[in-house]
């Protein structure tokens, strides 16, 4: 079966395919036919430079571009893994995802390029790094250059591939992120019937809203182009700029975490008032829970109907949807499950919670076309999380009499701030590294700006004069900046269970008294 992209460069060549449109008055633009070419182009590059076993690795680094978009079709064509990368990790991470994942090439703008200069002696399997938008270092290859000298024919090789996979590497509960693996066999069935519940249509203009690298911006960008619909990348978000977009090419829909529209819903009237919005038809909420307050803003000032939240993960996909007619009847509810989706809750003896209401709360798990097919290299993690056929993340949840599901705690102390998932192992590991600090607890306390912001508690060492400005200095040297602590307090010892297991709810507690739940 021939790729969508093939197909759609054939039936509607001249159609808008991605437009690049940045607010210092660049503007690039692909239709159908120019988004295949330049896909194959990429194609063909990659397999002069060697890439041409099903499934290898290619790594991707880059603010939200037509380069980005390119790469991930031809990566789908070319029936190899793509592996995006945050580029706001620290080296130290960075090196870490790109020889884990076992990449054996790195695709990386410009802009971003410096990271794998620094860190090219700890990446000893990647063979190439080839460089877009922009000028590459000398010890780098301009793919610019070589896609211009590409054939923008299809290979042959491309008609006996399956179409190419993709990993996403989650931040871990134990210290090091996971690799979770998405292969085509994951049924299209299901993408294609949460399209139709959400009503898209191949009218419709998907505006990024956050970075591609993410599961859910690039996973409903690539259903966007399935489509056959057209996209906009807004290269790194502002919020009055994504409004400028959503007027000028009445964007129609897109997926947010809520400190964006946060963002957007806070701006002065005055500003607003500029800008037509009545296009937006269906806004998929999720990465973070939306609060009731958020949400009456957002339906203030976005047409009424327009306002879907999904609960999902990088590992399950898509798992429940809350309709426009349910967000205010439904306060805390992420919805019934969606198509093709079977969920179960299961107590700690592994029997089936079959009751209702927030007494009877139970591990979230999930069986659908959709799940991930295993974590890399940690086949014994992705074998755990099963029970019964199913998979979980290790949310808990209760549901209503009338199926509707509420989520009431989230992956054993996972923080989730601005949209991003930061799980707190990760940020102790790095800490406890540092020759003056004991031990330490991370966890999440409430942010108004933020949802959460990460505080951390930590015992010096006998003698230390360690201040939260060193903390600070030190945490910068091995961590994305939103993984910072952003506070700190000392301690002389953490609360432990007889066990020696930290007791962080105790030290949660303070901070979220007087508040319903953890949100």
């Amino acid at each position: 079966m021939a790729d969508f992209l093939t197909t759609y460069s054939l039936t509607q060549p001249d159609k808008l395919a991605v437009i690049d449109d940045r607010h210092n008055g660049k503007i690039r633009t692909l239709t159908w036919k120019e988004l295949n070419q330049q896909a194959n182009r990429l194609v063909n590059v990659l397999t002069d430079i060697g890439v041409t076993e099903p499934g290898e690795k290619v790594v991707w680094c880059g603010q939200n571009s037509i380069g980005v978009v390119v790469m991930t079709n031809a990566a789908r064509k070319l029936g190899i893994t793509s592996v995006p990368l945050n580029y706001r990790l620290s080296d130290d991470e960075s090196a870490y995802v790109t020889d884990h994942c076992d990449a054996t090439v790195v695709y990386v703008d410009a802009e971003n390029a410096a990271t794998f200069e620094r860190i090219r002696d700890r990446i000893p399997k990647v063979k190439k790094v080839l460089v877009y938008d922009g000028v590459a270092p000398a010890s780098m290859l301009s793919c610019d250059e070589l896609m211009a000298a590409a054939s923008p024919l299809e290979p042959a090789i491309i008609a006996s591939r399956e179409p190419g996979a993709t990993m996403i590497y989650t931040s871990g509960t134990t210290g090091k992120p996971k690799g979770a693996l998405r292969t085509s066999r994951t049924s299209p069935e299901q993408g294609l019937a949460l399209a139709q519940l959400l009503g898209a249509s191949p009218n419709d203009v998907y505006l990024t809203t956050g970075p591609l690298y993410h599961s859910g911006p690039g996973g409903f960008m690539v259903t966007a182009l399935a489509f056959g619909q057209t996209i906009i990348t807004q290269r790194k978000f502002d919020p009055q700029d994504w409004l400028r977009l959503v007027d000028k090419y009445k964007a129609s829909t897109t997926f947010s975490a809520p400190t964006p529209i946060r963002m957007i819903c806070n701006l002065p009237p005055e500003i607003k008032k500029n800008y037509n919005v009545s296009s937006m038809r269906c806004m998929i909420a999720n990465a973070a829970p939306w609060s009731m307050t958020l949400k009456k803003m957002y339906l203030d000032y976005f047409p009424a109907i327009s306002l879907y939240e999904i609960y999902g993960s990088t590992e399950l996909g898509v798992n429940c949807v809350l309709l426009p007619e349910d967000q205010l009847r439904k306060p805390g509810s992420c919805g019934k499950p969606s198509p093709l989706v079977e969920i179960k809750l299961f107590d700690d003896d592994s029997n089936e919670v079959t009751g209702f209401g927030p007494q009877q709360t139970g591990e979230l798990y999930v069986k659908s076309p959709s799940v991930f097919a295993d974590y890399y290299k940690q086949h014994d993690r992705y074998v755990a999380d099963q029970k019964h056929g199913y998979q979980t993340v290790g949310d808990i949840a209760y549901r209503d009499e009338e199926g509707y599901l509420y989520i009431c705690d989230r992956k054993k102390d996972m923080i989730i701030s601005a949209g991003m998932n930061i799980y707190p192992a990760e940020i102790e590991g790095v800490l406890e590294n540092h020759q003056e600090i004991y031990e330490a607890a991370v966890f999440g306390i409430p942010s108004e700006e933020w949802g959460e912001m990460v505080h951390a508690v930590i015992v010096r060492r006998p003698g230390s004069t360690l201040t939260e400005n060193d903390v600070d200095v030190y945490a910068r040297e091995h961590l994305a900046s939103y993984k910072i602590p952003r506070s700190v307090t000392w301690s002389d010892e953490l609360p432990k269970t007889g066990s020696g297991k930290i007791l962080k709810r105790d030290l949660r507690a303070p901070y979220w008294a007087g508040r319903a739940a953890q949100v």
